[in-house]
């Protein structure tokens, strides 16, 4: 093998996943940071779709790895599986001796076990895979596992991976009732070029690699294309192409190493374009990422069409857009006391869209200075804990039931980070903070 050659201490580019390997670039680190925090509101069913190769599998174990020692997870892996044989596994990987043949014995041991773990503070997880698999029928009974609850509390947590399929499936108006339950959706969408270029860097870190970059800028192009982004199709490709190098005795890589490759694995141009480069953004602050807050800042691009001009009129100079007024922190400060005064006397069952979160009042006054005249009235923040992290949290509309919030929810417009979430009233008022 190449990794003495190259100075590795093991091979980079295995294809099991491997969590030592994570790569949060890709928004791969504020998928899982949007998925720890949805975890932890403990509400809804969670879905994330993906390609074949694109990282669902290694997504799914670093979150995993990632829960805290309160949450028990189950893992689904088999989509063929029976209502009863699901009950069965999630029963037996909870260490539960599975009750005989009775469906309804079997529902009855689970809810049992749930509600014990509930008074002792614990929850539970499914991570269910390869979801595009499961027909419409098991479906449905995995939502309404998610019925199992106590008067203030879901008991059940439910995590789709699937493929893009997956979407098409939940479009049938006989599971309407399970979309609507989705409360997070998440698009593990492919690498670019220069996302792929630092996957390469990280991974060969990782095993050891310590000399100047052996994916030239050329190279890592030509792996783009040929890859389509997704992270299997990259392991596979450059591990064939060191090897290559290593056949030929020589420590730089090049074009005609890649194409032996891509001959040796079969491997065509993919047909899933990587997508263009996305504009920055102010989402996903860093500081958000590690109270696992990772959420939205909506940034609505209007295109306005010009109106006809005459062939002789000189050309106009557009005028360079005005950015946003700035929005003082004090005034951050105040929302934040305001809220905390409604939610003194607010419902417990009114909800909010959560649309974005900060780590410091100055960041939340940037995120505040960003949404546009269309968001839902009115715009709250919240200062309080998630995660056991202080942040300011921003909130919008007032919504007197969960499927009013959703519809509005549904009716925002796409936001280049993620997607928002509802709030109840009932919850945020265990984590408000004063804000002094």
């Amino acid at each position: 093998m190449y990794l003495d050659y190259f100075g590795l201490k093991e091979a980079p580019f295995r294809i099991t996943p491997n969590t030592e390997y994570w790569y949060a670039g890709g928004q791969r680190g504020e998928m899982l940071a949007a998925l720890l925090y949805a975890i932890h509101q403990g509400e809804g069913i969670i879905k994330v779709v993906g390609e074949v190769g694109s990282g669902k599998t290694m997504l799914c174990r670093k979150l995993a790895a990632q829960l805290p020692g309160t949450i028990d997870s189950v893992y689904l892996g088999n989509p063929t599986l029976s209502p009863d044989d699901m009950l069965a596994a999630i029963l037996s990987d909870l260490g539960l001796d599975v009750a005989a043949d009775s469906r309804q014995a079997r529902l009855a041991q689970l809810n049992a076990a749930l509600l014990a773990r509930h008074e002792a503070g614990r929850r539970v997880v499914v991570f269910v895979e390869e979801a595009q698999g499961i027909a419409l029928d098991n479906l449905e009974f995995l939502r309404l596992l998610t019925n199992l609850e106590t008067a203030t509390d879901k008991l059940l947590q439910i995590i789709l991976f699937g493929q893009p399929e997956l979407d098409a499936q939940l479009a049938d108006p006989r599971i309407r009732q399970l979309k609507d339950r989705i409360t997070l959706s998440l698009n593990l969408s492919p690498l670019t070029e220069p996302e792929v270029a630092e996957y390469l860097r990280a991974r060969l870190a990782v095993a050891g690699y310590r000399g100047p970059d052996l994916f030239s800028p050329a190279l890592i192009a030509q792996l783009t294309r040929l890859s389509g982004g997704l992270s299997r199709r990259i392991n596979v490709l450059a591990d064939k192409t060191l090897l290559a190098a290593y056949a030929a005795q020589t420590h730089t890589l090049t074009t005609a190493h890649l194409d032996a490759a891509a001959g040796d694995a079969e491997i065509r141009p993919s047909a899933h374009p990587v997508r263009p480069m996305r504009l920055p953004r102010w989402g996903w602050l860093g500081a958000g990422l590690a109270a696992g807050l990772g959420l939205l800042v909506f940034v609505v691009w209007q295109t306005r069409t010009p109106a006809a001009q005459p062939s002789v009129a000189p050309p106009r100079v557009a005028e360079t857009p005005r950015p946003p007024a700035p929005i003082a922190v004090s005034h951050v400060i105040e929302l934040a006391r305001q809220t905390q005064r409604w939610l003194a006397t607010a419902a417990p069952g009114i909800h909010v869209i959560q649309v974005a979160s900060a780590k410091e009042a100055a960041q939340a006054a940037v995120l505040l200075g960003d949404l546009n005249a269309v968001t839902p009235q009115p715009v709250r923040v919240l200062h309080g804990l998630s995660q056991g992290a202080p942040a300011w949290m921003i909130l919008v509309g007032e919504f007197p039931d969960r499927e009013t919030a959703l519809a509005a929810m549904r009716a925002l417009p796409a936001a280049s980070t993620g997607v928002p979430f509802p709030r109840t009233v009932g919850k945020m008022r265990s984590v408000v903070l004063p804000t002094g």
